[in-house]
């Protein structure tokens, strides 16, 4: 029996317990800051694609489905209304002149920042209003999230 097995209904410091809270938890409130994705003009899906774009850099139709999970069909509508909109431009690639790159925008890295912003803004104000103990274990928090993030 592993340790999770085990594991007593009433402590909650055991990974699954952990996990269970945390996944759920940041679920939430990253719906509650999306809340503020209404002013950029421009749907989630969309706003999702171009971030892959804007952060990772240029990918083809194909791959960005795939980091967005979503079935190429999907994809060609996402990538028709951001180029549509002016938010990203086609390449060729320079190495294979068949393969067609896709690249966010100046427009489309400026809404997307003006998006960022005001998602951070957002949570930057409810985070004020949190005593400085619980900032500064949420910034702990954070760092650890992101060093899980980067690990396999």
């Amino acid at each position: 029996m592993t340790p999770l097995a085990r594991r007593k209904p009433e402590d909650d410091s055991w990974p699954d317990a952990v996990a269970d809270r945390l996944h759920s938890a940041a679920i939430h409130l990253l719906r509650s800051v999306r809340r503020q994705d209404r002013h950029a003009g421009v749907g989630p899906a969309r706003l999702s694609a171009l971030s892959v774009l804007v952060f990772r850099g240029a990918r083809t139709a194909g791959e960005l489905a795939a980091e967005e999970q979503v079935r190429p069909p999907t994809m060609t509508r996402i990538v028709a209304a951001l180029a549509r909109d002016g938010l990203l431009r086609r390449r060729a690639d320079e190495s294979d002149g068949r393969v067609v790159r896709l690249e966010a925008t100046v427009k489309g890295k400026r809404l997307l920042d003006r998006s960022r912003r005001r998602r951070i803004a957002r949570l930057a104000g409810r985070l004020a209003d949190l005593p400085d103990r619980d900032r500064r274990m949420l910034a702990r928090a954070a760092h650890i999230m992101e060093r899980l993030a980067r690990e396999p």
